[in-house]
């Protein structure tokens, strides 16, 4: 940053001169870009702006209204400020036509009551800007490497911001053109107190420039977007005007946010970044305060407080391929069950969960009943996810506190991981509608389910494996029928003998009656047991 008239007149080498302002005291905070000495009246055409002007006026005019103009025109140009030495031209004080020019035109004037070398307040305040310049030109730098590596490395918003605020020590967001949060980096400040009425704050501060400070915010603003078309902006919380510094930090943020935009394929959109970011966010425990989450979630259009809170998971039938198709198809999902929310009026965070699964937490008001509001989401996510394979839409228990919606969640999981099986048609799916395969699924991992299924089927499993046949699809098929011989005969395609011939060996190779109905449904168990197993295990 560069130094201040202030800056100036507290350096040893003019503090010698004993300085005295006489006029624009309150304009000390003008930036000194380079100091200039000039003798002659007509120097104004040679500056550029920014410049301290030194003089001891020894070829000044004489004339008090010639003096006034050479005062006005310093100002028209821009110059930070005059500093007259007295003693040669000036004895005592200025004239008062000068000091009263100055003070119209707000130029900062201060005078030198001592001989001083020119040369060496000069030396001084140059080698403080070159120090300066070349500081910023380091940062600039660090800021270049940095951001350039973020961008290889195909950062994520969130990523960016951490390090945008790092990098300043303030609090930085992201929010898109309808002023919702996509992103947010408080810098250990209360995350509740910098959200709150967000969208009523974000639309109040419209900078007509792409990047600007607005002091009566205290924000540094820059616009994010490339080849035309503006997307976001990226807010820096200033507690005092940015450095320039700051602005390049912002604006090198702003790009990578942009180029990351333009390189994005097969990913979700920043709107489910954001959701999605929130939701792990909770079952993760990432927010030391609920009310850190519900204030995200608010930021970005989704209240959650004084809500019923619903956690859905949503599962394709058909496995997802772990790669770049796979990807796309799992964000084009979450995308139109985002679109499906806003088609049924259920505002609702809408997020990939991992690579199989998109999670809904959906905020129901006191009176709403979430059946029917399951029903609508899942009849407008087949309306429109028409060309993608067939889906579940599992539901958790309903819940009053984001401090609940974790257990939710991981009901609507183990929902989902069953449902996903043997899809019945249903437009949702709970626990109670799972029944013996809902509990044998949450039971998969206990050695003692697993004993009982390994010590029903064991010799069959052991016989199959050894001899490469097939009797364990037959007894499934024949107790899916009901143990109807026929009917079973039918499904598996042999012939009423050769299918007996078959439950015959069945029964040698298990020691068991097939007549028996306690027996056959201890082994139906034990088949369903073993099914969740090696499910589980691909």
């Amino acid at each position: 940053m560069l130094p201040t008239i202030a800056d100036v007149l507290a350096l040893e080498t003019v503090r010698r001169g004993g300085p005295r302002v006489v006029a624009g005291a309150d304009r000390l905070g003008s930036k000194v870009r380079w100091v200039h000495v000039g003798e002659i009246a007509d120097i104004a055409p040679l500056l550029r702006g920014g410049e301290l002007v030194l003089t001891t006026g020894v070829a000044l005019p004489r004339d008090p209204e010639k003096l006034a103009d050479y005062i006005g025109e310093l100002a028209s140009v821009g110059v930070a400020g005059l500093i007259v030495e007295l003693g040669r031209r000036f004895v005592g004080e200025l004239p008062p036509p000068v000091v009263k020019a100055a003070e119209e035109h707000g130029l900062p004037l201060v005078v030198l009551t001592r001989e001083t070398p020119f040369v060496q307040i000069t030396e001084s305040v140059h080698a403080r800007i070159i120090d300066i310049q070349l500081e910023e030109l380091r940062a600039s730098e660090q800021l270049h490497e940095v951001f350039t590596e973020l961008s290889v490395e195909g950062a994520s918003p969130a990523e960016v911001l951490a390090q945008v605020a790092r990098l300043s020590g303030r609090p930085v967001l992201l929010e898109n053109l309808a002023h919702q949060v996509l992103a947010c980096e408080s810098a250990a400040r209360d995350t509740g107190s910098l959200l709150a009425g967000w969208e009523t704050r974000s639309r109040a501060v419209a900078p007509s420039e792409r990047t600007a400070y607005d002091p009566a915010s205290g924000w540094l603003v820059t616009t994010v977007g490339a080849r035309g078309q503006d997307w976001g902006r990226l807010i820096l919380l200033c507690d005092a005007p940015p450095s320039p510094r700051d602005l390049v930090l912002a604006e090198r943020a702003a790009t990578t946010l942009a180029l990351g935009r333009l390189l994005e394929r097969h990913q979700e959109s920043l709107e489910r970044q954001a959701h999605g970011t929130i939701i792990t966010g909770i079952l993760t425990h990432a927010y030391a305060d609920p009310d850190e989450a519900a204030a995200r979630a608010r930021a970005v259009g989704v209240p959650l407080t004084g809500r019923k809170l619903v956690s859905v998971v949503i599962r394709p039938t058909e496995p997802v391929e772990q790669a770049l198709d796979g990807q796309a198809q799992l964000g084009e999902l979450a995308e139109a069950t985002a679109a499906a929310c806003r088609d049924a009026r259920l505002p609702a965070l809408v997020g990939a969960l991992d690579q199989d699964r998109v999670g809904v937490l959906l905020p129901l008001p006191p009176r709403t009943q979430a059946e029917p509001a399951l029903t609508a989401l899942s009849d407008r996510l087949r309306i429109l996810w028409k060309t993608g394979s067939a889906f579940v839409l599992a539901a958790g228990s309903v819940v009053d506190s984001i401090r609940d919606v974790r257990r939710s969640f991981l009901e609507a999981e183990q929902v989902a991981d069953v449902a996903v099986r043997q899809p019945d048609g249903r437009p949702f799916y709970r626990l109670p509608d799972l029944r013996l395969r809902g509990l044998l699924h949450l039971l998969r991992d206990d050695a003692r389910l697993q004993t009982f299924a390994e010590r029903e089927l064991g010799p069959l499993l052991a016989h199959d494996a050894q001899r490469g046949g097939d009797l364990t699809r037959i007894l499934r098929i024949y107790l899916d029928a009901g143990r109807n011989k026929a009917v079973a005969a039918q499904k598996a395609h042999l012939s009423r003998p050769a299918f007996y011939d078959r439950l015959r060996r069945l029964e040698r190779i298990l020691d068991t009656d097939l007549d028996d109905v306690e027996s056959c449904l201890s082994l139906h168990v034990a088949l369903l047991a073993l099914e969740s197993f090696r499910r589980d295990a691909r």
